[in-house]
């Protein structure tokens, strides 16, 4: 087993940047370098590659992996961080060469993740994510996964290998986790069926890492949520009510920033957590407005919202640190159809944040509409949410001859609303009525 002495003064790291015609941007190093610092590494230098496709054995090519080599020897660092997915045999051939460690992008990610996680659902989905991470990594410079054991009572059986053992531990381990989160996620889904009871919408805030969404949100609810110049300060979802105006309250979801090439391990280990985002009854978008990549970010943040499902809802977008922009004043931006469409703020000052309620209060508007729909008798589970919702105004069984049977139903509900049920499940097929009325019993 290979072992790597670490320097008294902590981590000590030379950071990999490749870049290639498709990637070649100085912004991506920039996040890198940015990256690093927030998961506590000095940076003692930085080794530049040019490469259209990776080397299958090293990723980067033997001259350029010796030169890395030699960087490593003469700025004596422990750590080697490569802005990009290695495979485990890329890194673990990395190690060998440069004798040190090697950590990838989605490895620096997921130390950073599991630093900032405070609360008990973080912690599950950051060792998840890890764990699954690990599975793929186990033989890393093990040379004792290759001998034979005895059987150790209560835990392998004869002639079972390190390696199994350690798979096996692995393996139960992650279904461990992955029940607990399920229980958390259960209980997730009883508070958010309370606030769809007491029709309080929710609001989630999205947006890049780093983009303002804590600062915003203490701005709005004047909480004290975590909140600092780096990336992924925030890491747990956070919910706060708060009065919108007299007799208009919702619920502010604070959730995790957003980064280019976001680990699928940590999207999917997340989910229960997004779930929040999916079930908003509007997005607020948050950007950088003074970031000079603004326009990719706000893209890459429409990237992992059409991953997760949470394209097609209601947004509205603003645009935070206009403290940080020369004559730029709060404003409301309308679009040709006199809707709003994003605000100008600052968050860390307050400016622009009477202009947000306002615009808040004409985008959540509490009206509802009666709709008929036709619910096929495979979606009882369907039914029962709706009436726990209070949607259901009044419904009739169908069961005629050569049709589905199903029931008829009148539902008084918000169009966001409608649009989440359609957006789930599309064969609920509405028919908007343009006065109430009773179904036949």
């Amino acid at each position: 087993m290979q072992f790597f002495e670490r320097h008294e003064g902590g981590e000590r790291a030379v950071l990999l940047h490749v870049v290639s015609r498709q990637a070649s941007r100085a912004e991506d190093l920039d996040e890198f370098r940015d990256l690093v610092d927030s998961a506590g590494a000095s940076i003692l230098d930085v080794c530049l590659a040019s490469r259209e496709a990776p080397d299958p054995r090293l990723y980067i090519g033997k001259g350029k992996a010796q030169e890395l080599a030699e960087m490593v020897q003469r700025t004596e660092a422990d750590l080697v961080v490569v802005n990009a997915q290695l495979s485990p045999s890329q890194e673990r051939n990395l190690e060998k060469l440069l004798e040190c460690r090697v950590l990838d992008r989605t490895g620096l990610i997921l130390d950073i993740f599991s630093q900032r996680a405070r609360s008990h659902e973080g912690k599950l989905q950051v060792e998840l994510a890890q764990l699954k991470h690990l599975s793929t990594r186990l033989i890393r410079g093990w040379t004792h996964l290759d001998s034979q054991r005895g059987g150790a009572i209560g835990l392998r059986g004869p002639g079972e290998t390190q390696l199994e053992l350690d798979r096996r531990l692995i393996h139960d381990r992650i279904k461990q986790l992955q029940e607990r989160i399920a229980k958390v996620r259960r209980q997730r889904l009883e508070g958010r069926k309370g606030r769809q009871r007491s029709e309080v919408p929710l609001v989630s805030l999205v947006g890049y890492t780093n983009a303002g969404k804590s600062t915003l949100f203490n701005a709005l609810t004047s909480a004290d949520t975590f909140a600092a110049d780096q990336l992924f300060a925030t890491l747990d979802t956070t919910l706060r009510r708060m009065e919108l105006a007299p007799n208009q309250p919702l619920v502010l979801a604070d959730t995790v920033g957003f980064i280019r090439h976001l680990p699928t391990e940590l999207v999917t280990a997340f989910r229960s957590t997004l779930e929040e985002t999916l079930e908003a009854d509007l997005l607020i978008h948050v950007v950088d407005a003074a970031s000079d990549e603004r326009d990719r970010q706000m893209a890459d943040v429409d990237v992992v919202l059409k991953e997760i499902g949470a394209d097609r809802l209601p947004r509205l977008t603003v645009m935070n640190k206009i403290d940080q922009i020369d004559g730029r004043t709060p404003q409301i931006d309308y679009n040709e159809a006199g809707e709003i469409e994003r605000v100008w703020v600052s968050a860390h000052t307050g400016a622009g944040i009477a202009e947000l309620r306002q615009a808040l209060l004409a985008r959540l508007s509490p009206t509802r509409i009666n709709v008929t729909v036709f619910l096929p008798a495979t979606l009882g589970g369907v039914r029962a949410r709706l009436i726990d919702e209070g949607s259901v105004c009044s419904e009739a069984w169908q069961d005629a001859d050569g049709a589905a049977p199903g029931w008829q139903m009148q539902l008084r509900l918000t169009p966001a609303r409608l649009s989440q049920w359609q957006k789930h499940h599309p064969e609920l097929q509405a028919h908007q009525l343009s006065e109430a009325h009773e179904l036949p019993s």
